[in-house]
């Protein structure tokens, strides 16, 4: 089955529409191999004709220098629009610029435009099991359906994965880990017998140049290997590390790379033999270094078995706890993977300090594209401005976030529903990660725009889509998560609200709400500390209950209920009115949406209708879960006399 038949399944941002710009046109392409060889298959299934008195051009240099591996350079002069490129990757970046282009990559004269991306790596982390898992299902943290790779263990047609792959190379995305972080026992196999799936899907990919990788457990030396450690410095370890990983090359000469989740959250890593973490990851490290691959180590490590009733312990410093004393000791070609935040991918959270403090490490950093704490694809919720904000983050001086980044990772948010993601409008999540992680000082907003015009097309109520979209994120801030508290929600399955889900479990992730107050008090004078681990000048403003921004107030303070926010507002007032605000704004959502009816295909506009009929439910809950249960512990009326419970 071609991916043009794949029947029932949504064309996302590549419908054929897409291509109308370049249907008809005579195309060239000047580059041997199999990237090559895919941009003119491309530019076929798009309706041109290949020729070589062409409109459009597409050039290899053989420079191999100013562009690199996957940039390219476009301009258009004498009615020939031209694509550079010093690599054959380059040629299918740049062929898939003009189709984002549309009429405008063959209107007028052009000059040289030079494409490079910000990041070597951008790269998808898929959360998948070969099977239905009976805690964590087929796709833990995937509100999608199943896996796209496999089906009741087995694996599954692969024709839906090579359309799974345009969609990825359209955006930029060069990497996609396949499996889940969490390794249980049928996938830990993968590295093994059942390595001949994962170089299938690895075949899926390489026409559109994306590497695959495969999570591991650290314990495979004694899960599958038989030996009786796993000991990164046991020279028998060694060994069978190099072996299996020999043989996986074998089988995948282009394999990128292992992902580890290693002491965390019961995990098996180093710790076990008394090693540090940087020993693991050299161990993988090595065993990869002769065939060109890496190992992404994460460092999403802390105590989850935590007193509750302990307030020095703080999940909040145990990433940089670990790693930060460990920089300058991981391997070339490993990669420290730190979520953008310290705690869990929460609505709001400040940004991690390990990302500064690892200078002598390749660092990346990990986004969630699967909405597991922002409406988990049930509610509209664009991400691209809370990316926007983390990659343009000054967080080391006037360096960025994003300019202390080596790489991009996000969990994916895929899975085999008919729209690839369950709410279509979350497809603009999946389009904005590949766009940012190429460039991340594109506009959120703009990306947004490409996205419609790619996907429901340019006629579509381009005003009702940006009255939903735009400030979705921070709308659904506002009827959840007030002033950076996160972690208010049903335990396990993370879904809808429960203010003391999480208050008295060892997680961690406490509010430490009372009567007086709310907030957890995270100062170097009286709190754990944590705003030490920041680099000037913001250790000294998180400190400063004055300083600290307003969103963040309750991440790193203990405050009254009184307490007045730079808005004019007291912290109860404040949780009041945004949560009755987020509420109705969502109602108006809704109401945009039905602009939309007979402009979208009407299975389309039905599905997205259904998703906003909950997102409505859910905010009336948050709202009334939320605005009570801080009415009661503070005894502070609403000034406006609304109703609470």
């Amino acid at each position: 089955m071609s991916t043009d038949e794949l029947a029932g399944v949504h064309p996302a941002w590549l419908p054929p529409r897409a291509f109308r710009a370049i249907a008809a046109r005579r195309v060239a392409v000047h580059g041997t191999g199999p990237l090559a060889d895919t941009v003119r298959e491309e530019a076929v299934r798009a309706g041109a004709t290949l020729a070589e008195d062409a409109e459009l051009v597409f050039k290899l240099t053989g420079d191999r220098a100013p562009l690199g591996d996957e940039g390219f350079a476009i301009s258009r002069a004498g009615g020939v629009t031209l694509v550079l490129a010093d690599a054959p990757a380059g040629l299918l970046h740049g062929f898939f610029h003009v189709v984002r282009l549309g009429e405008a990559a063959f209107t007028g004269e052009r000059p040289v435009e030079r494409h490079v991306p910000a990041m070597r790596r951008r790269m998808l982390d898929h959360w998948d099991n070969l099977d239905v898992h009976p805690v964590m299902g087929q796709v833990e943290r995937g509100y999608s359906g199943g896996s796209i790779f496999w089906e009741a263990g087995a694996q599954r047609d692969l024709a839906r994965v090579r359309a799974y792959a345009r969609l990825l190379a359209a955006t930029g995305i060069n990497a996609v880990a396949i499996n889940n972080v969490n390794v249980h026992r049928a996938e830990a196999h993968l590295l093994t017998d059942r390595v001949g799936e994962v170089a299938a899907v690895a075949a899926a990919f390489r026409p559109y140049g994306i590497r695959v990788h495969l999570s591991v457990s650290f314990a495979s030396p004694v899960v599958l290997g038989g030996l009786p450690t796993a000991d990164p410095l046991d020279p028998a370890v060694r060994a069978w590390w190099a072996e299996t990983t020999w043989r996986v090359y074998e089988a995948i000469p282009d394999f990128g790379g292992y992902v580890v989740k290693a002491d965390s959250e019961g995990q098996p890593g180093p710790f076990g033999y008394g090693r540090s973490h940087a020993d693991g990851a050299n161990l993988l490290a090595e065993a990869l270094e002769p065939f060109g691959g890496v190992v992404h180590w994460r460092a999403f490590v802390y105590n989850h078995r935590q007193d509750w009733r302990d307030r020095s312990t703080d999940r909040a410093r145990a990433a940089y706890d670990h790693f930060a004393p460990l920089d300058g000791q991981f391997r070339d070609n490993a990669i420290l993977q730190v979520k953008y935040g310290p705690i869990d991918f929460q609505t709001r959270e400040p940004i991690s300090p390990v990302i500064a403090a690892m200078p002598a490490t390749n660092v990346a950093v990990e986004l969630q594209v699967t909405q597991e704490y922002t409406g988990q694809q049930r509610h509209a919720c664009y991400l691209g401005p809370m990316w926007s904000e983390v990659l343009r983050f000054p967080l080391a001086g006037h360096v960025t976030v994003a300019g202390l980044a080596e790489e991009l990772v996000a969990v994916s948010n895929v899975g085999d529903d008919p729209y690839w993601t369950g709410h279509p409008l979350a497809q603009a999540n999946l389009y904005a990660f590949g766009r940012l992680a190429w460039e991340p000082s594109l506009d959120p907003l703009s990306i947004l725009d490409e996205w419609v015009d790619l996907t429901l097309g340019p006629d579509v109520d381009r005003e009702a889509l940006h009255g939903i979209l735009d400030d979705s994120w921070r709308t659904y801030e506002s009827y959840t998560a007030p002033l950076g508290v996160g972690f208010m929600v049903r335990p396990g399955h993370h879904y809808g609200p429960d203010v003391d889900g999480y208050e008295y479990t060892p997680w961690g992730t406490y509010h430490f709400a009372d009567r007086d107050g709310v907030g957890v008090d995270r100062t170097r004078a009286t709190g754990t500390g944590f705003t030490g681990q920041y680099p000037k000048p913001w250790s000294d403003v998180y400190e400063s209950v004055e300083r600290c921004p307003d969103e963040l107030l309750l991440f790193f303070h203990h405050v009254p209920y009184g307490h007045v926010l730079h808005n004019g507002a007291t912290v109860i007032q404040h949780i009041y009115d945004t949560h009755f605000a987020g509420a109705e704004r969502v109602e108006e959502m809704r109401r945009l949406w039905d602009r939309l009816d007979g402009q979208v295909d009407p299975a389309l506009f039905e599905r997205v209708r259904e998703r906003l009929d909950e997102q409505v439910r859910s905010a009336a809950e948050w709202r009334d879960q939320i605005n009570t249960y801080f009415h009661r512990k503070s005894g502070v009326p609403d000034a406006k006399g609304r109703r609470i419970y």
